[in-house]
This record gives C-alpha cells, sequence and structure tokens, in this order.
C-alpha cells in the first residue's frame, strides 16, 4: 500500500445484529490529530468471496490523489457473509456507512452531497442495487463487471464448471431456488429497479466484457441492462464501457482510475 494512503480498521453492527468489519482507506495526511475537511465517499461493496482487506488494496492511492475517502465493508447477506449476492438488508447496511465511519472515526468528516458507490462482479452487481434502493443517497455510480439479473444468474451458474457449485450456495443464501423463491431473486436483480435508478438522477457508467469467463453472458446481464436504461431515458449521466478483458481483473490497474475520472474525483 502507498504511503499516501492510511488504512483504518472499524467495526459495524451488520442488520442482523452479528459484529462485522469494515475497512476505511483516507489520504495519509489526515488522522486524530488532523481532521479533514468534509471529503467525497466512496462506498466500495466487495466482490464475491472476496474480503474486505483484499477488496480495499484495488484502491492503492487513488484517495490521495482524488483527496476522497473509501469504505469496504465486511458485508453479510441473509445467511453468508461473502456472498450476500444483493440481501436487501445488506444493502441497508451499505447505505448506513456514512454514518458509520463518522461514528467511527470522529475526525473523519464526509461530505453529504459527494457519496458515491463502486464495485466489481458481486461488488458492482450490489452498487447498483444500492442506487435502485437508496436513490436519494449517492452522487455517482460505477458498476464493473456486475450481474444485472441474479434470476438468471442462477441458472447461467451451472453452465461451467468454475460456478456449478455457487448454486448450492446461492439456495442457502436466498432460502431456495428461483423456482421455490422467485421474490428472493427478483429483489437482488438490479433489473428490477430500472425505474427507480432512471429517475435518480445519478451518474452511473457500466463496464463489461465480452470475454469474461466468469459472468458467462454479459449480453443479458450488463449489456441488456443498459439497452433497458437507455431507453427510459435516465435523468442522470450514463456510460458504457465495454472491451475483452478479464472478469474484474483490470480494476486496479484500469478500471477504477479511469472510473474515477469519469466521476470527477480524479483530474
Amino acid at each position: 500500500m502507498s504511503d499516501a494512503v492510511r488504512e483504518w480498521s472499524i467495526r459495524y453492527r451488520a442488520h442482523n445484529g452479528l459484529p462485522r468489519p469494515a475497512l476505511v482507506l483516507a489520504p495519509a495526511e489526515y488522522g486524530p490529530s488532523r481532521r479533514t475537511p468534509p471529503l467525497p465517499l466512496m462506498i466500495s461493496p466487495h466482490g464475491r468471496g472476496v474480503r474486505a482487506l483484499t477488496n480495499l488494496r484495488l484502491w492503492s492511492d487513488l484517495p490521495a490523489r482524488g483527496d476522497f475517502v473509501v469504505v469496504s465493508p465486511g458485508g453479510m447477506g441473509r445467511r453468508l457473509p461473502l456472498h450476500s449476492w444483493g440481501y436487501p438488508r445488506q444493502i441497508d447496511d451499505l447505505a448506513r456507512m456514512p454514518s458509520i465511519v463518522e461514528g467511527a472515526l470522529p475526525w473523519l468528516r464526509v461530505d453529504k452531497r459527494r457519496i458515491y458507490a463502486a464495485g466489481g462482479s458481486m461488488g458492482g452487481h450490489e452498487t447498483l442495487l444500492l442506487l435502485g434502493q437508496h436513490p436519494g443517497l449517492l452522487k455517482g455510480a460505477v458498476a464493473i463487471d456486475p450481474v444485472t439479473n441474479f434470476y438468471r444468474r442462477y441458472t447461467d451458474f451451472g453452465f461451467s464448471v468454475r460456478t456449478r457449485g455457487l448454486q448450492v450456495l446461492a439456495r442457502l443464501e436466498v432460502g431456495g431456488t428461483p423456482t421455490t423463491n422467485p421474490t428472493g431473486y427478483v429483489l437482488r436483480s438490479p433489473t428490477h429497479w430500472l425505474k427507480q435508478i432512471a429517475r435518480s438522477g445519478v451518474a452511473l457508467q457500466l463496464w463489461w466484457s465480452l470475454a469474461d469467463a466468469i459472468v458467462l453472458d454479459q449480453i443479458h446481464q450488463t449489456a441488456h441492462f443498459y439497452d433497458r436504461l437507455r431507453r427510459l431515458r435516465p435523468n442522470g449521466r450514463l456510460d458504457a464501457v465495454t472491451g475483452h478483458w478479464p472478469h474484474s481483473r483490470q480494476m486496479r490497474t484500469i478500471q477504477l482510475p479511469q472510473a474515477m475520472h469519469w466521476l470527477g474525483l480524479l483530474p
């Protein structure tokens, strides 16, 4: 980690009452002896099976370069901590992060007019759900290689040996299959929240790869989501970045720096 940033470890109480970790990355010049001015806050949900620390380190020195703060929550689904897959109460926990960060680090002040969210894979999935379910919270959002239709994704898990075992975890986390519990999967699908996202007025950038070997069918996931959202004529700025990169493998070096520039957090 760069000397230009400093990592702070905090804890919060998740929706089910369990204590969960969260990591905060801030410019190193700030701390208990030097209170921050009101700074932009980036909420960064982690990817599937990814710990908060691994997710935080994707951000490298970006907070120092842009003078903003990143929080990487440990997360908690209905049953699983690292496979929350957009559980509604996990999304509510993400929405509480500004007050959680300020409560745990009294010297850190959050600019409530400049709260953002960005994540890759499941982190992108939950970023979109945060935007749809709490549309007044964010100023901008970036979703990289996300799933947008979790109902469809359950079936797609079975098409690859790399993801086939995730059907068992999805049944445990959601509480059934799309056949036995359709509402559970629909509510975890950003496509269900398209109208709320379109009306939010929030700047949104979507990244998807046609070479994605994890989310195999991005044409019917993020590409389809983008097309439907564009047809709704969203009130906020909408941008799409497509290409042929490995699933969420370029976040640290390419995608997050470019996304922060698009949001106006980097020059």
